[in-house]
């Protein structure tokens, strides 16, 4: 098992990451506080993990809350569900939500163990190798508004991340590729030598091979909890966590959260952010090329068709970043420098999202 920290003083959690964590039942009892527990999960996870998990944290009092699966589903409306069982069953400020699922599930548990008497305590345990690598760590909880992606949520840190990587064993290959993606955006951010790692290893990768998978579970642990410790609230560096986001989440956004997974979504949003960065004067050509390249080997998009570039700057204009009315954007100086801007030429933005947005081109 490999153990890391995030360091945030009073609020300092570790993250552990090993293989058969759920079943480890001393462990869940030294890691999970509370003598009342409810446990979110959805329809696709429960019947997987749950009776595991529910057995490890015998002797407790343990409710259960399980929604639909899907990011359509990342609601207020399913937020209410899971405080309605709260309510319901007399739990107090000292329980534990905690959420067993992908980042849906983690979101909302998160943002509802947020909302609860004004702050309980909530435990991740992420079955995705997305929510292993990103979702689960640095306390970001919300839902989704018709307006926008995550604009309702709240930071809330969770008492531990358990990250189980034997669940990956179950997860379908599109769900693996996505969860990808936030792996490449680590590489791309802040460690060149991490992405050149990748570009020889992908194949590992998308084979499954344990050790492939532990190393890049770890490593992008590392980088992010290392950002969210000095910068939790997101007033600077955190905010280069969301390289390809702005794009990303407004293509999920004008596809009603249905056609593309969040990874899918950000994968073709880091080829845009580099694009931008080219138009920019900024990374080159060749560099540009390796982005493409390990994006397409992974099997992610890079280009969405049928979303036409006017709809995904509406939907980039309501994106939390923007300030002043401006649109900022994490672009790259090159693979592993990036930083943040709203000083932009408008023509580079309209280039980036004609070339990666529209009509199928024949």
């Amino acid at each position: 098992m490999n153990t890391l920290k995030v360091e945030l003083g009073s609020r300092s959690y570790p993250i552990l990451i090993g293989d058969g964590l759920l079943a480890q039942s001393e462990l869940l009892r030294q890691h999970v506080p509370g003598r009342d527990a409810l446990v979110v999960s959805n329809t696709t996870v429960a019947p997987l993990y749950l009776e595991t998990l529910v057995a490890g944290l015998h002797p407790r009092r343990i409710v259960e809350a399980i929604l639909p699966d899907g990011e359509s589903h990342k609601t207020l409306t399913n937020v209410s569900r899971i405080l309605d069982v709260l309510v319901a069953n007399r739990f107090g400020r000292d329980c534990t939500v905690i959420a067993l699922g992908g980042g849906v599930v983690g979101d909302m548990a998160g943002f509802a163990a947020a909302c609860y008497q004004r702050g309980v305590s909530y435990v991740q345990i992420p079955t995705t190798l997305l929510s292993q690598v990103d979702s689960s760590v640095g306390g970001k909880t919300g839902v989704n508004h018709p307006g926008g992606k995550n604009l309702i949520g709240a930071f809330h840190q969770p008492a531990v991340v358990l990250a189980d990587t034997s669940t990956l064993a179950t997860l379908p290959a599109r769900e693996l590729r996505a969860g990808l993606a936030e792996v490449i955006k680590y590489g791309l951010i802040c460690d060149p030598a991490f992405f050149s790692w990748l570009e020889t290893h992908m194949g590992e990768l998308l084979e499954r091979d344990p050790a492939a998978l532990a190393h890049v579970i770890r490593r992008s642990c590392e980088i992010k909890a290392d950002i969210v410790a000095r910068d939790e609230r997101e007033q600077a560096e955190r905010a280069f966590l969301n390289l390809g986001h702005t794009f990303g989440h407004a293509i999920e956004s004008a596809t009603g959260y249905t056609q593309w997974l969040h990874g899918e979504a950000i994968g073709a949003g880091l080829l845009m952010a580099a694009t931008m960065s080219h138009e920019c004067g900024l990374m080159s050509g060749d560099e540009v090329e390796r982005v493409r390249n390990l994006l397409e080997r992974t099997g992610l998009p890079t280009r969405i068709d049928g979303v036409q570039p006017e709809t995904a700057l509406k939907h980039m204009r309501i994106d939390k970043k923007v300030q002043a009315g401006l649109i900022r954007l994490v672009l790259l100086r090159k693979i592993g420098a990036a930083f943040m801007t709203a000083d932009y030429s408008a023509t580079a933005l309209d280039r980036t999202l004609r070339e990666h947005f529209g009509p199928a081109r024949g």
